[in-house]
């Protein structure tokens, strides 16, 4: 679906390509007093034509920012030829007006402030040309009332910049509000399977874990034996809860009881129980955290985000590098940054992070960072990826600072 819906797009973007090709060489061949002569101008118009003909026709396999300029540098030459090239069709200034607004079609800030700067200054020495050097000659409808001209240009690039920023913010609210429904879709996807893995796991486990009481009060056993046995029915409950958490996904527990984190004693519990984990593949996690930053959030959960974090970490990075964790309060916040010295990811790869059975891993599932959007998003916080192929990951994590009275 998504492979028609881009070939419909691209037909009707080169019928539109070629009804304006048409309309430049209709502008050429047609009604053109000086094509009789074919003189240094008519040739350069018939350049400027192809050039930006050209141009057009290549932009779907080169959709990049400087591609987009080099169009607009050409278009601008090609109204700014035809003003100069026939000074008696007015019309032409209303064209050099314009020219802003193509770029407003790539819907690039970027592009749109260059061409705003490029037309206001190519005007401001084509005015100071008609006043001084023309004088009223070639250009006698724009000389006579030169200072109206000027207000009129100001206000219609006044006007484009109005419609680039609401076009441009509106378009931006609308991918937001897409994001939110694949994020929708991703929690209503992973809660369905979390539920269905879940109440399967959790049968055998509480069979297991009766049988394992029951033998823990039989007589016949030794006290070494019932230790172990007690060490198991732990190790259970720790799979229980570890369950109950991941079950927040499907049916979220709107009454969790929210503690006043300290961040540092949390994180360095952290780096403690995967400091060894680490040591595996001689990955020191070096703990940087300030004194008396404090968070509103369940401590099991803000420990689960985090232990799934650095350990990802730890997996991502090469064997020796380091991984440094970081803390403070940053204005009204307190910011954790988790930095690998990993192989880095690409914009797709971080786009698609989160994403229920999406891993970088060879064995992942993706549910970890799935289950961590969650946390993050259940206690008001935020979640940012800034990656590099090559140049490892930096995973920044942002909660509500709180105080302590």
């Amino acid at each position: 679906m998504k492979e028609l819906k881009f070939k419909i797009n691209k037909t009707l973007y080169y019928i539109l390509i070629i009804i304006i090709i048409l309309v430049m060489v209709t502008g050429v061949m047609v009604g053109n007093t000086h094509l009789d002569t074919l003189n240094l101008g008519i040739l350069l118009h018939i350049i400027l034509v192809t050039m930006l003909s050209v141009c057009l026709i290549l932009y779907p396999r080169f959709e990049t920012h400087y591609f987009r300029m080099l169009i607009m540098i050409i278009a601008s030459a090609y109204f700014y030829g035809l003003f100069f090239l026939y000074p008696e069709t007015w019309s032409t200034f209303v064209l050099v007006c314009l020219i802003p607004a193509i770029s407003i079609l790539f819907f690039d800030p970027r592009l749109f402030y260059f061409s705003l700067f490029l037309n206001v200054v190519l005007t401001s020495a084509t005015f100071t040309y008609i006043v001084f050097i023309d004088q009223g000659e070639l250009y006698p409808h724009i000389e006579l009332d030169i200072v109206g001209n000027v207000i009129n240009f100001a206000g219609i690039q006044a006007f484009l910049s109005l419609l680039f920023y609401i076009s441009y913010f509106r378009i931006k609210q609308l991918k937001g509000y897409y994001e939110q429904v694949q994020q929708s879709e991703r929690l209503k996807t992973t809660g369905q399977l979390a539920a269905a893995v879940a109440h399967e796991i959790r049968n055998p486990l509480t069979v297991v874990k009766g049988f394992l009481q029951l033998y823990k009060k039989e007589e016949s056993f030794d006290e070494q034996v019932k230790r172990n046995f007690a060490l198991m029915i732990d190790e259970l409950d720790a799979a229980e809860h570890v369950i109950s958490h991941f079950l927040t996904i499907a049916k979220p527990n709107k009454e969790v009881k929210l503690e006043k984190v300290d961040v540092k004693d949390a994180l360095q519990s952290v780096a403690d129980l995967l400091n060894s984990y680490g040591l595996l593949n001689d990955n020191k996690i070096d703990l940087h955290v300030e004194e008396n930053c404090y968070i509103a959030i369940n401590l099991i959960e803000f420990k689960q985000l985090t232990i799934n974090l650095v350990k990802n970490a730890i997996e991502a990075s090469s064997h020796g590098s380091g991984i440094t964790v970081i803390g403070g309060k940053v204005k009204n916040s307190v910011e954790i940054r988790i930095v690998d010295g990993g192989l880095g990811m690409s914009e797709s790869e971080i786009k698609d992070l989160g994403t229920p059975f999406y891993s970088l891993k060879t064995k992942g599932t993706g549910l970890g960072l799935m289950i961590c959007f969650n946390i993050v998003e259940k206690y008001n916080g935020t979640i940012e990826f800034n990656s590099v192929k090559g140049n490892g990951t930096t995973v920044t994590i942002r909660f509500p600072f709180v105080r302590i009275n």
